[in-house]
């Protein structure tokens, strides 16, 4: 039985060599499986490929595949997914905040023929800066509540799957992916098992809160249409809101007339306020116009500049 392990990679040449010696001890320690490291340079700009290279060279076991540039890390596992061969496929990072040492208990809990995937998540936050585990627990409350992707609080993208999951993943080709919800989103019986938080062992964090937050918005808007519900039902309140301040208006002016020029400031205030909330609708509508319009080019997901795989797609 083959077992492939997609490791996508981004300027990890601090945290690559730590990383090959910890998966291929337990590789070695797992005799009666086979098994491909896959890695997936995403078009990083220190020494990731000449150590990808120096591996590929050293054990056959060790495949990788090198962007043209960098395409993000969701673009990474599309890639890893597509080729993949393994009858057990995992996604791991580099950096060893996803522990090697437990694959062979989540190969286990497959084994049984109970769970089609075996997923990891972080029960403890330590060493997460206040602020970012505070945001993060509020994106699992509410993505929870107004999509139908069941995405648990904590969870990594570490986890080890059957080939049925893994071509249902492929069979999602959209351009806008948010792995997270997709893999919420198929279903399949999946284990979740839980471990404490683990820092880098090497290296920078990829992820600013920036980023993060950019990730958490195409996640509300790939798997809900919430946002879109919520602005019509603005406008329906906003429309009520006028009609009636407009009446209040009409009749104070027949019941008590006014010929001072008054009222100006709270005119504008609210002519602001009403523009804001226009811009506001007309920003979440333009995401989901934005989302449309990549779909619709249908460009590849990624480019491969390199490959010491013949078959690599």
């Amino acid at each position: 039985m083959l077992i492939s392990l997609i490791v996508p990679c981004y300027n990890e040449e601090e945290a690559l060599p730590f990383f090959y010696e910890a998966v291929t001890k337990v590789a070695d320690e797992m005799k009666e499986y086979e098994f491909e490291y896959l890695f997936i340079n995403d078009g990083s700009k220190d020494k990731t490929l000449e150590l990808l290279r120096s591996f590929a060279e050293k054990d056959k076991r060790a495949t990788y595949i090198s962007f043209s540039r960098n395409f993000g890390k969701e673009a990474a596992m599309y890639a890893g997914f597509c080729n993949a061969k393994g009858d057990y496929v995992a996604v791991m990072d580099a950096d060893m905040q996803d522990p090697p040492s437990l694959l062979p208990e989540m190969v286990e809990y497959l084994k049984s023929g109970e769970y089609d995937s075996v997923a990891t998540r972080r029960f403890t936050r330590k060493g997460e800066p206040k602020l970012r585990s505070f945001f993060a627990r509020m994106f699992y409350k509410i993505i929870n509540k107004i999509s139908d992707a069941d995405i648990v609080d904590g969870a990594r993208d570490f986890r080890l799957m059957t080939r049925p999951m893994v071509d249902a993943i492929v069979s999602m080709s959209e351009s806008s992916r948010f792995s997270k919800g997709i893999f919420g989103w198929i279903g399949f019986r999946t284990k979740w098992l839980p471990y404490e938080n683990i820092e880098r062992v090497a290296g920078k964090t990829k992820w600013s809160f920036s980023k993060l937050f950019k990730y958490a918005i195409d996640g509300f808007i790939d798997f809900s249409d919430a946002p879109l519900t919520f602005v019509s039902g603005l406008g329906v309140f906003m429309t009520v809101i006028s009609f009636i301040a407009l009446l209040f208006v009409f009749i104070r002016a027949l019941v008590v007339p006014d010929t001072s020029v008054g009222g100006w400031a709270s005119t504008i205030c609210v002519i602001l306020f009403l523009g804001g909330i226009q811009l506001l609708c007309l920003g979440i509508i333009g995401k989901y116009l934005s989302k449309t319009y990549r779909e619709v080019k249908h460009r590849p997901h990624y480019l491969v500049g390199e490959t010491n795989r013949r078959d690599a797609k």
